[in-house]
């Protein structure tokens, strides 16, 4: 048998609780973006770990260059539809750009709505020790919070792009000061597998890595890379599982076919 067994998709909801003993039993973490009801419904019944309804959505479904521009509504709104498409995975929504970083006492009205109007079972927000005092203020709510660090993709304007983060120093202190403030896990993006491994070996809390090498506890990709759906940016560190884009391409190509020819609808499609 594996050591890592997938789980039933009919058993029981994920909880924080699952989060945190998955790492003492050393049980490795899936975790991918969905904003919609249909896929986030697919992923689901897949058997990951969690959902995560991510900021990126106003790259891959928004169009824009980055996260900065989306709003809490918007979340809200993707969250809503996640949720009717999860039985039994983790739903975990992001915190937007400025919807936090004011005062913990916004930090907290934000959260609580993602949680109260979206239907999130956690929230994440960015940032380390800048921003413990926003994430113990909402753990003290009873609000489960997943941290941040490394390349932080709200901070893109500030550090000039999509670039891997080196200072080991800084990285390690902030997912320190994540754990401090009540987290119950921290993901760690672009930065070397060394620095990810030395966070992971130093925390009680679950690691969950995106760039950031094997050692971490877990692991999270956006659906639509990992779909192959998805070509505006293509990071290194995204393996491509499937390519539905060309799929989707070829389908409807065909379908246009058809029309134009005359072959769609056939007498099958048709009520007499």
């Amino acid at each position: 048998m594996s050591a890592n067994p997938r789980p039933d998709a009919g058993s029981r909801p994920v909880t924080v609780p699952d989060f945190l003993a998955a790492k003492a039993q050393g049980r490795k973490l899936a975790v991918v973006t969905a904003y919609d009801y249909a896929l986030a419904r697919i992923v689901d019944s897949a058997g990951v770990d969690s959902v995560l309804v991510g900021d990126s959505l106003g790259m891959v479904v928004q169009g824009r260059e980055h996260c900065l521009e989306v709003t809490l509504r918007d979340v809200i709104y993707h969250t809503r539809c996640v949720a009717r498409g999860v039985r039994r995975s983790l739903i975990v929504s992001d915190m937007p750009f400025m919807t936090y970083q004011v005062s913990p006492q916004q930090a907290l009205a934000s959260a609580g709505q993602l949680v109260q109007e979206g239907g999130a079972h956690a929230v994440k927000l960015e940032g380390g020790a800048r921003s413990a005092d926003a994430i113990a203020a909402i753990v003290a709510a009873e609000i489960p919070v997943m941290g941040h660090v490394g390349l932080t993709p709200q901070s893109v304007r500030r550090i000039g792009g999509f670039r891997v983060q080196r200072d080991e120093a800084q990285i390690v202190a902030d997912a320190k000061a994540v754990e401090q403030a009540g987290a119950f896990a921290v993901v760690v993006e672009c930065v070397p597998a060394s620095v990810a491994a030395r966070i992971t070996n130093e925390l009680k809390i679950p690691t969950i890595g995106i760039g950031a090498g094997s050692i971490c506890d877990g692991q999270v990709l956006v659906g639509y890379d990992l779909l192959g759906m998805f070509d505006d940016v293509r990071p290194k560190f995204v393996k491509r599982y499937a390519e539905l884009g060309d799929a989707v391409r070829k389908a409807v190509e065909g379908f246009c076919k058809e029309v134009r020819g005359g072959q769609f609808p056939g007498d099958e499609h048709e009520f007499h």
